[in-house]
């Protein structure tokens, strides 16, 4: 009658636990970096800094400071 009983709980354990075996472990994968994460170089004190941070004077392709003080500079 041991048996029987021990035997079932060993059933009833794989049961549960085959689902978590069969799922792929999977490692975190690093988020990939988008345009705002880019770095771009300040023309003014030649430092970098995150896209999203920085200051922009004007649209698409003006330059990025770090700064609002580096922005009035370069602008004169």
């Amino acid at each position: 009658m041991r048996v029987v009983l021990l035997l079932i709980v060993v059933v009833i354990l794989i049961a549960l636990l085959l689902p978590l075996l069969r799922r792929p472990t999977r490692r975190p994968t690093r988020a990939t970096a988008t345009l705002d994460d880019e770095l771009v170089k300040d023309p003014v004190c030649q430092t970098y800094v995150v896209r999203s941070r920085a200051v922009s004077r004007g649209g698409d392709g003006a330059p990025y400071f770090c700064s609002t003080d580096c922005a009035r500079r370069y602008s004169g």
